[in-house]
């Protein structure tokens, strides 16, 4: 185990992530020509939706092998649409390379994706890429990951040139340059000695790099002090160490569509990240008591456990589940046991992926990251172990959806088939979500944005082959109350030749957690039995999606259960289902609801002839401008805007500054709207009551 590496790649759309991965395959021996993102033949872009777009929209998972290690390789997309792979993925990564633009240094969804990775605490190293691109600048990207992300980071490589005379790299560990030979697509290479003019500055650095290092080693530290020559052994060690305890980030660089550069990376790998042994053992909880803690050894002689981290179907084997086994290990034919759903799962097959292609395995063990068939109630973020000896290991945080459109199917006969696909995608995808809309009668679909829902509606007519007509995106609002209120309800009658009996009274308050509804009971169980309290919850969750203005999903209240009347001979779980209901809705009704909006962050990168133009238009969109910071020739506009006035607005900024802005849009917070905007939406809904 000391000899596996798990590793994501990761950075901002269009860094070089693919193309990286790319020419890791072909140097490891895994594939034997180099595809290319541009040509639409790169192997882990294999979705036609990747090909024809160019970017990554699903991680696709592969295993390598160099220098006698075993490296298994997830390459996350870079869009912020799609930053549910991203988070599925480091939940089970041990370590992780941060890509980034020699030019662009630190963008928006690289702070994204690398908050991520703190949260999951992944030991990282950092490739400069692209450094012969026009603009390339090695000195001011090591000085952006240090000031965006308040790491301590030093470069452990310096290039030799850049832009049309990047020739390749100096090696500050080793004090080498490297150069590859472009005969052969960099597949070999050289060491020489370091150019003249270049000497000075290698030394500093080195010195400013062994400096560094002296604060995460005491004994490393006395030999610095006292003046001795540290070996490259020494070094190297000492990197590692600081790299998996202590959040340094050691900074190498290179051009990967130019073949430079990969080969040290993958050195750095086996060299510098964890192993899952590094990693330590894993804490989980107790099944029956989830505030005691149980662990587990990464050790194949432990007892089994994995983490379920993405589902994915597979147009040959079909439902495919990808696990990170921990701890212990598993064979084909073997039930292994779902602690949350409470389930056996029969593991048909275990399957060793190489992006859509795969290889049959009997066994797996821990520190492997695997994909196996046959699992039918296993989602994402859920847990797999032993029956006899059951853990639970802390579930997904998903984000939440802003954005919708309408679909129909064209035909009757399409209709019953899509709300299968719908109900498939949800399965694989969490940031995924669908449901009728009970005001209008329509069916909507929600995502992260408007590329995730094409890319939807796209494999839905592909894939799956059912025609639907698509509605324009509309923002998802929600719904919410300002005051305090107290409903009761009850209902009697008679079903079937029996009386059904339910009452209870309900107090709706606003609580500020942006979250949907929280539900309390004061009525205790020897006043009501536990099955009609839990009917009463379960009907107040299921009453909250509806909303009351508007068939919004409600957000951010507290549900309390004040009192409830029982008769032994005739309360029901229906009496009590239907009581809740009509008690919620009242009291949110008297509560004075409200309309809410996605406020998005928006953060804009143009050149600074533009910066009027795009600030006045945020302005004109209700946006409101958090920060501006220069950087090499061009603005950052960090901003709060309505997701409302947001659609279309790539074509927006292209034509302001000539297509030379970028942007980025993430989900901020949920915002109440001001009474006449929502009174506009509200109208235009054929509601009138503002």
């Amino acid at each position: 185990m000391k000899l596996i590496r798990n590793i994501g790649i990761m950075a901002h759309i269009d860094a070089g992530k693919t193309t990286a991965t790319e020419r890791i395959l072909y140097y490891t021996g895994k594939s034997h020509k180099i595809g290319e993102v541009h040509d639409g033949n790169a192997v882990m872009d294999w979705m036609i939706q990747e090909q024809e777009r160019g970017i990554t929209i699903t991680s696709a998972a592969t295993t390598c092998r160099w220098n006698n290690h075993t490296i298994n390789i997830i390459d996350t997309p870079g869009h912020v649409d799609f930053t549910i792979e991203v988070e599925r993925s480091l939940r089970v990564l041990d370590g992780a390379i941060g890509v980034f633009d020699g030019v662009s240094g630190v963008e928006p969804q690289s702070e994204t994706v690398w908050r991520q990775a703190d949260k999951y605490k992944i030991p990282r190293i950092a490739f400069i890429n692209k450094m012969d691109r026009i603009g390339a600048d090695f000195d001011y990207c090591v000085k952006d990951i240090r000031e965006k992300f308040s790491k301590t980071a030093c470069a452990v490589q310096y290039p030799i040139g850049a832009e049309d005379k990047f020739e390749g790299v100096i090696d500050l560990v080793t004090m080498q340059a490297i150069y590859w030979n472009e005969d052969d697509m960099g597949a070999t290479f050289e060491y020489g000695i370091i150019p003249e003019h270049l000497n000075n500055n290698c030394e500093v650095l080195r010195e400013e790099l062994i400096e560094t290092l002296a604060d995460y080693d005491d004994e490393f530290a006395e030999m610095y002090l006292e003046g001795k020559e540290v070996t490259v052994e020494q070094i190297k060690k000492v990197i590692r160490k600081a790299v998996i305890e202590k959040d340094f980030i050691p900074v190498f660089c290179g051009a990967a569509f130019k073949n430079k550069g990969v080969q040290p990376l993958l050195d750095a790998v086996v060299d510098y990240l964890p192993s899952p042994v590094d990693r330590g053992e894993i804490k989980g909880h107790n099944v029956k008591n989830p505030d005691k803690e149980e662990i587990r050894k990464p050790d194949p002689k432990e007892i089994f456990s994995a983490l379920a981290f993405k589902v994915a179907t597979d147009p040959f084997v079909g439902s495919i589940t990808y696990i990170r086994i921990y701890s212990g290990e598993f064979k084909v034919g073997q039930n292994i046991f779902n602690p949350l759903k409470n389930k056996r799962e029969r593991v048909s097959k275990i399957l060793q992926m190489h992006s859509n292609k795969r290889k049959e395995l009997q066994t797996a063990s821990a520190g492997q990251i695997v994909a196996i068939v046959g699992l039918k109630e296993t989602i994402t973020g859920e847990t797999l172990c032993l029956e006899h000896r059951p853990i639970i290991y802390d579930l997904m945080d998903f984000p939440e959806t802003v954005i919708s459109i309408a679909v129909e199917p064209k035909t009757s006969a399409d209709e019953k088939k899509l709300l299968n696909i719908l109900d498939q995608l949800k399965f694989e995808d969490p940031s995924f979500n669908f449901r009728n809309n009970k005001e209008t009668g329509q069916l909507l679909i929600y995502g992260m944005g408007e590329l995730h829902l094409e890319i939807i509606v796209d494999r839905i007519g592909r894939e799956f082959k059912v025609g639907i007509n698509v509605g324009k995106p509309q923002v998802s609002y929600r719904e919410t109350i300002t005051e305090k209120a107290t409903a009761s309800y009850t209902f009697k009658k008679e079903l079937n030749g029996k009386e059904q009996f339910g009452n209870c009274t309900l107090t709706v308050e606003k609580c500020d957690h942006q979250s949907g509804v929280q539900f309390e009971s004061k009525v205790k169980k020897r006043e009501l039995p536990q099955n009609f309290i839990d009917a009463i919850e379960k009907s107040v969750k299921d009453t909250a999606p509806g909303g009351i203005l508007a068939g919004y999903a409600f957000i951010d209240i507290k549900v309390v259960l004040e009192e409830a009347k029982y008769n032994e001979l005739s309360s029901t779980e229906v009496g009590y289902t239907v009581a809740a209901a009509h008690a919620f809705k009242e009291a949110c009704r008297q509560a004075i609801p409200k309309l809410m909006e996605p406020i998005m962050q928006l953060e804009v990168i143009t050149p600074t002839d533009y910066t009027g133009d795009v600030v006045s238009d945020i302005n004109m969109k209700r946006g409101r401008i958090t920060a501006m910071s220069h950087r090499s020739g061009k603005e950052q506009i960090d901003g709060e805007v309505p997701l409302a006035g947001m659609f279309g607005y790539s074509t927006d900024l292209r034509s302001k500054t000539q297509g030379r802005a970028n942007f980025t849009m993430t989900f901020h917070r949920y915002e109440v709207i001001p009474p006449q905007l929502a009174k506009s939406i509200l109208e235009k809904r054929g509601i009138f009551i503002y």
